[in-house]
C-alpha cells in the first residue's frame, strides 16, 4: 500500500474494528487477487472508510465532485484513491476512469444507488455500475452495511455496526447480460438485488 493509504486503512481498521466494534461477516467472498468491484448501499459518509478497511489490499473509490473543490483536500483524496463523480447526471470521465482502473487489475468500491439514502433504506439503483461491470469484464461482489449511520451508538452499544459480503457474480455472469443500456440496467437491478438479499439476511439475524 502507498504511505498515506495504509495510514489512512490502519486509522479506518482501528476506529471500525475497535472503537465501532464492526463485525464482517462472510468476508472470504471477498477476492485476494484482481480486479472486481464491491457494489455496496450508502448510508454514511464513514460508509467508503468502514468498507474500505474490510479489504486487505488498495482499493478506489469514486467520491462526488464537490469534495475536491478544495484543492489540499483534493490532492489528499486524490492520493487515497479517491476519484471525483459529478452525481448531477451522465459523467462520462468517471465512467472511463472506473472502467479503466478495473481493466488494469485494481478492485474499485461503486455505490450503485449513486448518493446515500436517509434512514437506511435502498435507494433505486442507476445503471453505471452495470455498464462499467460488463465494460470492464470483472467479478461484482455485493456488500450490505448497516449501522454506519449510528455510529454514536454503535459506539456505546446501542447499535450494532455490521458489513455482510455475498458470493461474487462472476465475470461470465456478467458477460452474459447485452452490451447495451437495457442489459446495464437489467445488471444493475440484479446486482442491487443481491445486496437486498444480503439486507434480508442481516434483518433475519436481528430480528
Amino acid at each position: 500500500m502507498k504511505s498515506l493509504y495504509l495510514i489512512g486503512w490502519i486509522i479506518s481498521w482501528i476506529a471500525a474494528r475497535l472503537i465501532f466494534r464492526m463485525k464482517v461477516h462472510h468476508k472470504e467472498n471477498i477476492p485476494c487477487n484482481g480486479a472486481f468491484i464491491l457494489a455496496s448501499n450508502h448510508i454514511s459518509l464513514a460508509d467508503p472508510q468502514l468498507v474500505g478497511s474490510a479489504v486487505n489490499k488498495e482499493i478506489h473509490f469514486l467520491a462526488k465532485r464537490e469534495l475536491f473543490r478544495n484543492r489540499f483536500f483534493g490532492n489528499i483524496l486524490r492520493r487515497v484513491n479517491a476519484h471525483p463523480l459529478n452525481r448531477a447526471g451522465f459523467d462520462k470521465k468517471a465512467l472511463e476512469t472506473a472502467i479503466g482502473i478495473l481493466q488494469s487489475g485494481e478492485p474499485m468500491v461503486i455505490f450503485p444507488e449513486g448518493t446515500r439514502g436517509r434512514k437506511g433504506e435502498l435507494l433505486p439503483v442507476r445503471p453505471g455500475v452495470g455498464k462499467i461491470a460488463r465494460t470492464a469484464k470483472v467479478p461484482v461482489v455485493p456488500l450490505y452495511i448497516n449501522g454506519s449511520d449510528k455510529l454514536l451508538a454503535c459506539l456505546f452499544g446501542r447499535k450494532k455496526l455490521n458489513l455482510f459480503v455475498g458470493p461474487p457474480m462472476t465475470a461470465d455472469k456478467i458477460m452474459s447480460y447485452d452490451d447495451d443500456k437495457d442489459g446495464y440496467r437489467e445488471l444493475a437491478e440484479e446486482i442491487m438485488n443481491r445486496i437486498k438479499d444480503l439486507k434480508a439476511e442481516f434483518d433475519r439475524r436481528v430480528n
